[in-house]
């Protein structure tokens, strides 16, 4: 689109720790991109395997490695790179996913026609085990909902409340206007805060476009369950919350939304502790947190192993 100005239409930002192995699909997806100017800045959260080396063996000129003095997690590194940017607009882009080459132009487009300051879109998953890619949302849904208010926002990231929620997408941000906000990733978090700058974003008076085309492609990985969910999580999240209500004011349809988020947030951390005694096989513990938290039973209707995968990827555990 700005073929002669200079200046990238996107910069993607990909923070990278210890991913070798995935990176090379995710800088090039990026350099795909077809009908826009790009430039792709990785940035190098500390690793320990090949990745620098990677990243270093691209001689295209469009990709820049800035590499982080010590390890602050996703929130910083993508910081860093925001602030190195150059382009109208800013992707994240996760070291082990991929875009496909219409993505940015159709979210510009969608960007233009809305005059929105954040696009989001459609999201294919794909198992990383192999199988068929699946696309997230119900493409009608989004076609017959332009926009996403920070109201429907919130109330889409109830904890286990769905499968998928809108916290799943990856928006492109008007770089000018997180600049002139102040705002960026909560470098405090190692979780939930690519909620919290989408929440923040809508909260400071920006609108949200959406586009019904799938142009993410996330690829699915179990993980370890022990390893990727604690009550730490939970707590950060709160306390992450805590801090975005504190900065913005919240109207009374966006505060409803929030006190039923942080209910679930709590009746979450419960659900783990119910999880914790059944593995401890203690009775009395496990009917005690029950008692306090009887809500917290109904997660049990679903294997365990499967809430716990859900929770930890849509919290944005890795």
């Amino acid at each position: 689109m700005n073929m002669d100005s200079g200046i990238p239409d996107i910069s993607f930002i990909i923070a990278a720790y210890n991913a070798e192995e995935t990176l090379a699909r995710a800088i090039d997806s990026a350099l795909a991109q077809v009908g826009v100017t790009v430039e792709v800045i990785v940035v190098d959260d500390c690793s320990t395997d090949g990745t620098v080396a990677l990243a270093e063996s691209y001689t295209d000129p469009r990709v820049r490695l800035i590499r982080q003095p010590q390890n602050g997690g996703p929130g910083r590194a993508r910081n860093t790179g925001i602030a190195a940017a150059t382009g109208r607009f800013v992707a994240t882009l996760d070291s082990d996913d991929a875009v496909y080459p219409e993505r940015s132009l159709s979210m510009l487009q969608r960007a233009a026609a809305l005059d929105s300051q954040m696009v989001v879109d459609n999201v294919d998953v794909v198992p990383i085990e192999g199988g068929q890619a699946k696309t997230m949302f119900d493409k009608r849904h989004l076609r017959e909902k332009p926009e996403i208010t920070l109201a429907e926002f919130i109330d889409s990231n109830l904890i286990f409340k769905t499968t998928f929620n809108y916290g799943y997408m990856k928006p492109i941000f008007d770089r000018a206007y997180l600049l002139a906000h102040d705002l960026g990733f909560d470098e405090g978090l190692r979780i939930g805060e690519d909620y919290i700058l989408f929440a923040s974003v809508l909260a400071g008076g920006g609108r949200c476009a959406t586009d019904p085309n799938p142009g993410y492609v996330y690829y699915l990985m179990q993980g370890s369950i022990s390893r990727v969910l604690k009550h730490q999580h939970l707590d950060d999240m709160l306390e992450g919350d805590r801090r975005f209500m504190a900065r913005f004011s919240l109207g009374p349809a966006e505060m409803a939304a929030q006190r039923r988020r942080t209910h679930s947030i709590i009746e979450a951390r419960s659900f783990l502790t119910l999880v914790d005694e059944v593995k401890a096989k203690s009775l009395g513990g496990f009917l005690k947190t029950a008692l306090k938290a009887p809500g917290a039973l109904k997660h049990f209707r679903m294997p365990i192993a499967v809430r716990m995968r859900r929770f930890a990827k849509a919290a944005g555990v890795n």
